[in-house]
């Protein structure tokens, strides 16, 4: 196999995550939006929670992003 096209297969599965870190943001807001209609008195217990899931997730994502970048043009 040609390095060239295993960089690029490489940046594209690692730009996978991106995606899936993106679903992964979805998924927590709409659940902590479902766990406050429900019980609204909950929300200032939840919402520390909701900020601390979302920056691990965005972390994921920036790091997957991160890998991806370094596979194209550093190696």
């Amino acid at each position: 196999m040609d390095p060239v096209a295993a960089k690029y297969i490489g940046a594209g599965i690692a730009a996978i995550g991106v995606g899936l870190a993106a679903m992964g943001v979805g998924n927590i807001f709409s659940s902590f939006l479902s766990a406050a209609l429900r019980n609204p008195s909950a929300e200032g217990k939840l919402a520390p929670r909701l900020f601390f899931g979302f920056a691990v997730t965005e972390a994921l994502g920036i790091f997957a992003f991160l890998v991806a970048l370094l596979l194209l043009f550093a190696v």
